[in-house]
């Protein structure tokens, strides 16, 4: 609920234009690269980004030289919220052809998104050159130069788009968040409401009003019915029931504020905030056990989130789970190592445990930075959200905007360190509320699809495929093409990572007429590898995963050298550990790599790894090999190898996409955003969904 207006707000609508000129441009030579290129247009338009992707994607294949596809793909990316790589496309584009004034446009608003206003304005003043009154280009070249804080020209900007255009009402509000800024308040609060007198549906007008109604008369009645309005407005997005419920939390509305917190997590039931704002409050009143449930549900989400795990830790040390409790507090003080409240709860566990000699030492710690000031810097946890205080006995009620103190690097008491890590926090409203409230009727949208974010599975041998929109036809492996020339096997082998669910009663029954006929054969006649392995399939398909390497094992003992048997029984292994691991362990949704499974398991997963090995020495260019072991030894929690495994995989298949997002999936775990969105992009340029789903999630982060 911040006075940051939103960047994104007009950034697509001139794209809207953009995209109904999709027959500017000349045909090409070839009929099958023309209609290509017509089909991925009309896909486009159409708002199927990802496939739309996947068109021009064949069209650069054959035509690299072309602008075109370039800049079209690169309107796919930016609607999916891959600003990097709408980026990228945009300037392949310009490079072959500089006078395709809308792809400085495009690559303009991609910049601006990912932070580089400067060269983003560069980018609008080269398409303001042809179009000099183009509002959208006007307007965003405002936003640009207020996040530089270049003030005098943002103000000029917008001076010149309300003479040009004195009924647009997002000028207005620009203008008036540029105003607030610069403490000019009145002069804000006269925009809003020219803006409203315009426009009585600019969401964006109720939000700002409520911001100032908090911020200049701490009168939360007006800023509550303001967000009743926007609520009225944009009635799916959950971040306007999340400020509603701290607005009402504020007024004493207590039944109403976890209501809106329910409500915004039946809108997005992974939205961290809400959960950790109902923790808080939950906690508040005593509810102390569900308080720990919402705590833990947001780690489960995001493990390093300091906030909750003291929190959490405070709930667990009252129900006498010190161990619990300190193993949060360890994190916390690791990741903040000057926050005094954090030793001094330490030490009172400590103490309340018995552990006298350590509790004193964390006493001691907490009374030397007790009044100690703290740099309040940017850090990993507070980069997207504005932290407000809880308290209602304090006189400092705050929502920070995107130039407060945590990026100019002032000092905090630790009583104020103490306020942010205990207090409700509230969102920026950072993407426009048009698109907000139209999500789930625009197909192409799958970046705001709610999923949870797994890795990518492994690679295996099945007799059944589950295609997918983009791609409709297993992977290749050749061990399995020469085994399929035998016809020795009673089905056809594919390979695929989205093997389907055995439920068809008749097919199953298939697969147990089969393993009686191989046992037939078997005792009839002299045994052959090929005769196991095709059992072991059967015994795959069914998931008897026991029976199925104890045949594999007979394979190998018979042909040292099989390698389709080697990963065939890596596979199995692997499924084994997790068909235990599922069935003993909890659900866990989360948007990194879950937790290292048991030690029985890790066995099973060891000697899964050592097949990979032995495939990868028989085949030393299979992929799928390399691919396969990147996923377990992530799973295994050794993400420097599985980095490894991943590079290779790439190397020797430079369009493995599975690869791609898992190495970038990866990078997140290593903390290095910058290679993982590389490789997400790319990921999603090759067909892998999720990529931009967690694109999204990682970029707000």
């Amino acid at each position: 609920m911040s006075h940051s207006f939103p960047m994104r707000k007009l950034f697509r609508q001139s794209l809207l234009t953009i995209i109904s000129l999709l027959g500017i441009f000349p045909a090409y030579s070839q009929i099958n690269t023309e209609q290509v290129m017509r089909i991925g247009m009309n896909t486009l338009y159409f708002d199927d980004y990802v496939l739309s992707i996947q068109y021009f994607n064949q069209v650069i294949n054959v035509k690299p030289y072309l602008a075109q596809p370039y800049f079209y793909r690169s309107i796919a990316k930016l609607n999916l919220d891959d600003y990097l790589g709408a980026e990228q496309d945009a300037t392949l584009a310009i490079e072959r052809n500089p006078f395709i004034t809308d792809a400085y446009e495009v690559r303009g608003v991609a910049r601006q998104n990912l932070g580089k206003n400067r060269a983003a304005i560069e980018d609008y003043n080269k398409a303001l050159e042809l179009l000099p009154e183009n509002r959208g280009l006007m307007y965003n070249k405002a936003l640009a130069q207020h996040e530089i804080r270049d003030y005098d020209g943002a103000s000029a900007t917008y001076e010149a788009i309300l003479r040009k255009y004195p009924n647009f009402d997002g000028g207005y509000l620009g203008r008036a968040r540029l105003r607030l800024e610069k403490k000019d308040t009145v002069g804000a609060k006269n925009d809003i409401e020219k803006a409203l007198s315009i426009n009585k549906n600019a969401v964006n007008g109720y939000v700002m009003r409520a911001d100032i109604a908090i911020n200049s008369q701490k009168d939360y009645v007006a800023a509550l019915d303001d967000m009743n309005q926007a609520i009225k407005l944009q009635p799916r997005y959950a971040g306007f029931f999340i400020n509603r419920a701290f607005l009402r939390y504020m007024t004493d509305d207590f039944q109403g504020a976890f209501a809106d917190y329910d409500y915004a997590l039946q809108l997005e039931p992974h939205n961290t905030i809400a959960l950790f704002n109902r923790g808080l409050m939950r906690a508040e009143v005593h509810d102390t056990n569900r308080a720990i449930d919402d705590f833990t549900t947001v780690l489960n989400l995001d493990g390093k989130d300091y906030k909750t795990l003291y929190n959490r830790a405070i709930l667990l040390a009252e129900i006498g789970s010190f161990n619990e409790a300190i193993d949060d507090l360890n994190q916390v003080i690791d990741a903040f190592p000057d926050f005094a409240a954090a030793y001094f709860l330490r030490y009172d566990i400590k103490r309340r445990r018995g552990d006298m000699m350590a509790a004193q030492k964390d006493y001691e710690k907490s009374l030397a930075l007790a009044k100690t000031k703290v740099q309040h810097t940017p850090d990993r946890q507070f980069a997207a959200i504005d932290s407000i205080s809880a308290s209602k006995s304090s006189d400092d009620v705050l929502i920070a905007d995107d130039t407060d103190a945590n990026s100019t690097g002032t000092y905090e008491t630790q009583e104020e360190v103490k306020r942010r890590f205990s207090s409700l926090t509230t969102i920026a409203d950072n993407s426009s509320p048009d698109q907000i409230y139209n999500n789930k009727e625009i197909r192409g949208k799958v970046q705001d699809r709610n999923i949870t974010i797994e890795i990518e599975p492994i690679f295996v041998v099945s007799y059944y495929t589950s295609p997918t929109e983009l791609k409709l036809n297993g992977d290749y492996i050749k061990e399995v093409d020469d085994v399929n020339a035998t016809r020795i096997l009673r089905f056809l082998l594919q390979v695929t990572n989205h093997a389907p669910a055995m439920t068809d009663e008749e097919v199953a029954q298939a697969h147990f007429n089969s393993i009686q006929y191989y046992n037939s054969y078997l005792a009839g006649h002299t045994p052959r590898a090929i005769d196991y392995l095709g059992r072991a399939m059967d015994f795959i398909t069914l998931k008897d995963y026991e029976n199925a390497i104890a045949d594999l094992d007979r394979a190998i003992n018979i042909t040292p050298d099989f390698t389709l048997a080697y990963l065939l029984r890596a596979n199995s292994r692997y499924l084994a550990s997790k068909q235990v691991h599922d069935e003993t362990a909890p659900a866990v949704s989360s948007s990194v790599v879950t937790s290292i499974p048991p030690r029985r398991e890790l066995r099973m997963e060891m000697r899964a790894i050592e097949d990979l090995d032995s495939v990868i020495k028989l085949s030393p260019t299979m992929p799928i090999a390399y691919y396969n072991k990147g996923v377990i030894l992530a799973e295994m929690g050794d993400y420097t190898s599985a980095l490894q495994a991943f590079t290779k995989a790439i190397e020797l298949k430079p369009d493995f996409g599975e690869a791609y997002y898992n190495r970038g999936y990866v990078y997140l775990n290593l903390g290095n955003k910058d290679s993982a969105f590389v490789d997400l992009s790319r990921a999603g340029q090759l067909g892998i969904v999720p990529s931009y789903n967690l694109l999204k999630r990682m970029s707000s982060r």
